[in-house]
């Protein structure tokens, strides 16, 4: 790949998101974060970019605002001299049986799991067609390719995401664009630490053994997968031996997919 390439990380102040970042900066990529923490986070992660001796700057877009995604997107575009790098990371998710379900969390859901990798892709691409060059990477699931019970606004958007990756990548198959989506399995985030640790308290049991038994019916390698995996798996899709791979669905779950 070549040098001084731009980046943008939607959802990127932590997580599989910030792992990206520092793995797309090895790179030697300019950065943009996005999404919401407290100032002296974000302060925190701009500060360990910049040590990697690249530019890094920080956008507050809210992505259930399109004029907020266009502005991101612009200003990126403006301030690193384009966009060549898009990951769609950022997501919302609630739990409940679908009769249930609120109908805000839905729409919350659609806008910025689906909605806003849309326009971060229609926006981004004829920067990319014009160079002739670029790579977008959408954040799916595992739940893209399987269901499961009262996850109905992840699993459904999930999945439409996948649809919208293969959609992309027919239509610049004949450019230096690439699209992708990356479905991991479980990671270990701090909702399901919060959910590890509930457990705990309601059996009595160690981490380990909530871990032990939260994998079992999981991942048959009864890890979790890394963080800084999936990051290392979207650096390779950006650099220069990921021109081949173009529309697919990349699972990193263990061998859970395996066994379905």
């Amino acid at each position: 790949m070549p040098p001084t390439k731009s980046a943008l990380i939607t959802g990127s102040l932590g997580g599989i998101g910030f792992a990206t970042a520092k793995s797309l900066a090895a790179l030697g990529c300019d950065i943009t974060l996005n999404g919401f923490a407290p100032r002296e986070v974000i302060e925190s992660r701009l500060t360990e970019l910049r040590d990697m001796g690249v530019r890094a700057r920080y956008h507050a877009a809210d992505l259930r605002e399109p004029d907020q995604i266009a502005d991101m997107v612009a200003s990126t575009q403006q301030e690193h001299g384009g966009l060549d790098i898009l990951v769609n990371n950022a997501v919302v998710r609630y739990f409940g049986a679908i009769e249930a379900f609120a109908p805000e969390h839905w729409n919350e859901a659609l806008a910025v799991n689906l909605t806003a990798p849309f326009h971060t892709i229609r926006l981004a691409l004829p920067g990319m067609k014009a160079k002739n060059w670029g790579r977008i990477v959408n954040m799916a699931s595992i739940y893209g390719r399987f269901a499961t019970v009262n996850r109905i606004d992840y699993i459904t958007t999930k999945t439409a995401l996948i649809g919208l990756t293969r959609g992309v990548a027919l239509e610049v198959a004949r450019t230096g664009i690439t699209c992708n989506a990356i479905c991991p399995g479980t990671v270990l985030t701090p909702a399901i630490d919060w959910r590890l640790r509930q457990e705990m308290q309601r059996d009595g049991t160690s981490f380990a053994e909530a871990e032990e038994s939260f994998l079992a019916v999981r991942q048959p390698s009864r890890k979790f997968v890394k963080d800084e995996n999936v990051a290392g798996l979207i650096a390779f899709l950006c650099g220069p031996h990921g021109e081949d791979i173009n529309g697919t669905d990349l699972p990193i779950d263990g061998a859970w997919t395996a066994g379905r």
